[in-house]
């Protein structure tokens, strides 16, 4: 069994940020805002892992692994500061924010920045895209279909929200703030209504179609214009289904690709952009953007389609929530303590029968291996399907971790497929999680790791704005953000054994101990106290397999060098269709050209120069990988030519090939020129 190897940022993360002197360090002095006003910066960055052969984060499908690129996910970082306080808030499009990558990034920002961005200001939130790599846990249990971590893809993750947030902080100037609403009610359905169902009625009178349709829009002004938009709205990021190879952000990347690209004219390859937009979660347990209960169907019946539309209707519903937006007042502020969830007592005041009880230790319940089937199977068989053998599951000493009696007690009426709080060497998931509140002038998110149903955050936002003495609206759930521990149901929901009360690591009362969490730390906040960290977070990064096999040296087919085309494009095409060709490649492991890209469709100018007309990582242009009949790597690009389209054009590729030698060298792939229009 191999070991991956830690980098510098593993083996300083078993520091605290707050034993990191920030005196030691020299950093640009701050900007200042004008009187009551604001700071307000953004910043963008690539997040893209190795676009072939790694395992695919969210589905739990070990065949499915990267094979090319769709639409490049990225992180989208905004700070805000504001009477000596700052904020900072990121969006990454990635399956989930994992504690090991909380604790990477806080190292970093540490190190650069002192102690002006820590674990209390700083709050790190995932768009749970199914269609990214996987790896980046130091969790068994979800690196498990990966075959272990994976080093890249964590270095990708955290490298690139890292560089997202500096970019934030170089853009601080004086600025204002915007808010908005508005609803949308064709971008999500409710996959689980028989639990929905068993709630009381004053909760679900809340939602009497059965979903959360609210959209929150808040807006980063300066100089009159927006310089970042981050948008809240509950629908899983999983219009891309199971049987989807290519990395993609899916339809909340599609959202922010449509706001900042065509609405906005950002090209990522270009330099910093002049307008960054996120479209953030908030309780999206229970909803689903497959309209019709099925994966990859509603509104139509392709995937790529179903993307487009999704990502049309958030941002449409953005621009409403804009078109009505007001002057926004209100401090920043935020406060982050760890709560164990494995053994947490509550209060009578948090629960249904008002009597105290407590969490279990982590397990999960048999509905859970079947997976939420609107949104895609699970695994058949349990966590690996029959038949078939998981090598990482066999090197942790295999899956068949006995129940004891007293836990399956403590976890009725799951019935228990895998007690993963009890699983040797360590436990499979995290126990001790992060619970924060973050004020945004006068919006406050309450952030927990894991996927609430729309009850479940309703009822985490009612808790925090009675404690906080604010209206209920002005509070969301935000939920993925800092750490990832599957999904929090209502007790009532619970019950139902469903997809999510089965995915409910920490027993029937898991809801009543984060709401007892959130009032803690909401009373705090409003009374400007501090509270205890308390426990510390597992640190468990030198003890993580790596199964995943490597890339290897780059073979060539006889007769044929790295670049040469092997299908050029036709001579002309109209505007409105499809031009392909296919290269001799390298494998993308080699250099997954993050913040680049592995190709460009160039356009003759006037002056007899090839310049950029589009590249993959943008809607239009999809990058297929595959391993020819020599085990070498080829690259297929398709170029969906935009209508209006005119001019002569070629495709040039971009790859790193790996030598015999261990010597990685760039090349590139030039096709022959063609006509459109």
């Amino acid at each position: 069994m191999s070991v991956a190897r830690r980098t510098v940022l593993h083996g300083a993360a078993a520091l605290p940020v707050a034993g990191l002197a920030a005196g030691a360090l020299t950093r640009p002095a701050p900007a200042r805002a004008e009187p009551g006003g604001y700071l307000v910066g953004a910043g963008i960055s690539d997040i893209t892992g190795p676009a072939a052969e790694c395992g695919m984060m969210g589905y739990s499908q070990q065949e499915q692994q990267t094979a090319g690129i769709h639409l490049r996910p990225r992180a989208r970082a905004f700070a805000l500061a504001h009477g000596g306080r700052r904020v900072v808030f990121v969006v990454a499009e990635n399956g989930m924010i994992f504690q090991s990558v909380h604790r990477g990034v806080l190292t970093e920002l540490a190190r650069r920045f002192g102690d002006l961005y820590t674990e209390q200001n700083v709050v790190l939130t995932s768009t749970h895209s199914h269609a990214t790599c996987g790896g980046s846990a130091h969790d068994y249990a979800y690196n498990l279909s990966i075959l272990g971590f994976q080093q890249q893809v964590y270095d990708a993750e955290v490298n690139g929200i890292v560089e997202a947030i500096a970019a934030a902080h170089a853009d601080l100037a004086p600025g204002t703030l915007e808010f908005g609403r508005a609803e949308l009610r064709d971008a999500s359905v409710n996959r689980s209504r028989v639990a929905f169902e068993r709630n009381p009625d004053a909760d679900r009178a809340a939602f009497p179609d059965a979903i959360d349709p609210a959209v929150t829009a808040l807006a980063l002004v300066r100089g009159g214009r927006r310089i970042g938009v981050i948008t809240w709205f509950a629908t899983h990021n999983t219009s891309m289904t199971n049987s989807n190879r290519l990395i993609s952000s899916d339809n909340k990347g599609y959202a922010a690709y449509t706001f900042e690209h065509d609405r906005n004219g950002v090209r990522y390859l270009d330099g910093a952009p002049g307008f960054v937009a996120a479209f953030a979660q908030t309780n999206a347990g229970d909803m689903s953007p497959n309209l019709n209960l099925r994966p990859g169907s509603g509104p139509t019946e392709d995937e790529f389609d179903n993307t487009r539309i999704l990502g049309e209707r958030q941002y449409a519903a953005a621009e409403r929530a804009l078109a009505a937006a007001a002057p926004f007042g209100g401090t920043v502020d935020a406060l982050l303590c760890y709560v164990d969830l494995a053994d947490t007592g509550i209060d009578g005041r948090f629960t249904p029968d008002g009597l105290p009880h407590r969490t279990a230790p982590a397990a999960v319940g048999v509905s859970l291996f079947a997976g939420s089937v609107e949104d895609g199977p699970g695994l058949p068989g349990g966590p690996v399907p029959e038949g078939v053998r998981n090598p990482l599951a066999d090197a942790l000493g295999g899956i068949d971790t006995p129940t004891p009696a007293w836990l399956a007690d403590a976890q009725a009426p799951k019935l228990i497929a895998a007690p993963l709080g009890l699983m040797p060497p360590v436990p499979w998931v995290p126990n001790v999680l992060p619970v924060q509140i973050v004020r945004l002038g006068e919006l406050y998110l309450a952030a927990a790791g894991a996927e609430f149903t729309i009850v479940s955050g309703l009822r985490v936002r009612r808790t925090v704005a009675a404690a906080l003495g604010v209206d209920p609206a002005l509070v969301l759930m935000q939920g993925y953000a800092n750490a990832y521990s599957q999904y929090v149901a209502t007790p009532e929901e619970y019950d139902a054994q469903q997809y999510e009360g089965g995915s409910t690591l920490f027993g029937r009362y898991t809801l009543c101990a984060y709401q007892q969490e959130f009032d803690r730390l909401a009373r705090a906040l409003a009374a400007r106290q501090p509270v205890g960290r308390g426990p510390a977070p597992r640190d468990v990064s030198n003890i993580q397999p790596n199964l995943q096999v490597g890339a290897g040296p780059d073979p060539l087919p006889a007769g044929q060098g790295f670049g040469d085309v092997l299908v050029q494009p036709a001579p002309s095409y109209p505007a409105g269709v499809a031009a392909e060709v296919e290269f001799v490649s390298a494998h993308p492991k080699h250099n997954p050209r993050r913040n680049g890209t592995f190709l460009e469709v160039q356009r003759l100018a006037a002056d007899g120069s090839w310049r950029r007309a589009a590249n993959e990582g943008e809607w239009e242009v999809r990058f297929y990988w595959r391993r020819g009949p020599s085990g070498e790597s080829v690259a297929r690009f398709r170029w969906d030519i935009p209508a209006g389209t005119s001019g002569r054009f070629r495709f040039v590729h971009f790859a790193d090939a790996l030598g015999s030698d261990g010597t990685i060298r760039p090349f590139t792939g030039t096709s022959t020129e063609f006509e459109v229009g």
